[in-house]
């Protein structure tokens, strides 16, 4: 800044010496500041936005990197207990408390698949969970359910068996997903909505995988079923507890078609699934005025449960309140402790942990 009465132009400009000249450049030389500022600024926002914008599309696309790393992590089981300690009555103030989530977790369902006793236990617990427990699962719970989900997939491609068991299971876990997926909004689901999609792919490719078996004929050459005399035939069709195998079965070859419609089949067929008064509500009877014990069938297990039976199940000690495996020891200070277990279908496990 200049001393008062000292010239500061510089050398070779064209001043003028009035006041007004000085003041007009003045204003000038303020505007030229002001306008380099302003195009300063608007750069260094220009900047700024896209460099937001840049950091905006690299978290983006980290998190998704992210969510289908996490997808294809597979999740250890941490616990493989044999026994837990859980009481119906406890609250999340009083310990002891247990969730669905967490027996889930701790008990070894993932080895339970491969006995062949406890397979269809698991399943059918899996397809209860699927179609109205899955919300109530936590995180790691969900990813436990898929991750033992995959499990009996690849032992069904394997085996060739329970094809059909495990086709309504991922229908079920679908048409479930497919519901909560449209809901995600209000917190239905936990995690992101890119891994349920993820998840719910994974289901029609495992579909796809069971639809594309074709079951090979064994290269054995002995004796076959219908080798066998009519009455050891009908012995073992008595064993299936399921009309849809008894309906397979005769689809095999013309002699089993004609002893799948067999009347005292599924009459023992209806009376072992159904009481006497739900036979007695759907009565049917044939042209010749006799009972259709196979379409009474087909009606009744539309209108009522079909009666559960599995090799092995889960059992709660009365004394000690621990849920365990049949035949597994835990430790009870009961002085009977068989005599104080008791056998869980898969809905009265899911209905343990209803407080």
């Amino acid at each position: 800044m200049p001393f008062l009465g000292q010239d500061w132009r510089s050398p070779g400009q064209n001043w003028v010496k009035t006041a007004d000249g000085w003041t007009r450049f003045l204003e000038e030389r303020h505007s030229g500041y002001v306008s380099d500022l302003n195009s300063y600024c608007k750069k260094e926002d220009y900047n700024k936005e896209n460099l937001f914008n840049s950091m905006n599309y690299d978290v983006a696309a980290k998190k998704r990197k992210k969510d289908l790393l996490n997808n294809k992590t597979k999740i250890q089981y941490f616990h493989q207990e044999k026994w837990i300690y859980v009481h119906k009555g406890s609250t999340k103030e009083r310990h002891g408390y247990c969730t669905l989530g967490e027996a889930f977790n701790r008990l070894d369902f993932s080895n339970a698949i491969l006995d062949s006793r406890r397979f269809n236990y698991v399943v059918r617990l899996l397809e209860l969970i699927a179609k109205s427990q899955l919300t109530s699962l936590s995180g790691i719970a969900q990813k436990n359910f898929m991750n033992i989900l995959e499990k009996v997939v690849q032992k069904v491609l394997e085996d060739q068996q329970n094809i059909r068991l495990i086709r309504e299971l991922l229908q079920t876990l679908y048409t479930s997903l497919c519901t909560l997926v449209q809901r995600v909004g209000k917190s239905v689901l936990v995690g992101n909505i890119n891994m349920w999609v993820h998840r719910m792919e994974t289901i029609l490719h495992w579909q796809q995988q069971l639809n594309s078996i074709q079951i090979t004929r064994p290269a054995f050459k002995g004796m076959t079923f219908t080798d066998l005399p009519l009455c050891l035939q009908l012995n073992i069709m008595q064993r299936l507890t399921d009309g849809r195998d008894l309906v397979s079965l005769g689809q095999v070859a013309p002699e089993l078609q004609v002893l799948s419609e067999d009347r005292l089949l599924w009459k023992k067929l209806c009376q072992y699934h159904f009481t006497d008064r739900q036979i007695r509500k759907r009565i049917i009877l044939s042209e010749k005025g006799l009972l259709d014990w196979k379409k009474m069938y087909f009606k009744l297990i539309r209108c009522y449960p079909r009666k559960e039976q599995y090799g092995d199940t889960l059992q709660l000690c009365r004394h000690c309140h621990i849920l365990s495996w049949k035949g597994t020891d835990h430790p009870c200070t009961a002085n009977n402790p068989e005599s104080c277990s008791t056998s869980l279908s898969p809905q009265d496990f899911i209905n343990l942990f209803r407080f």
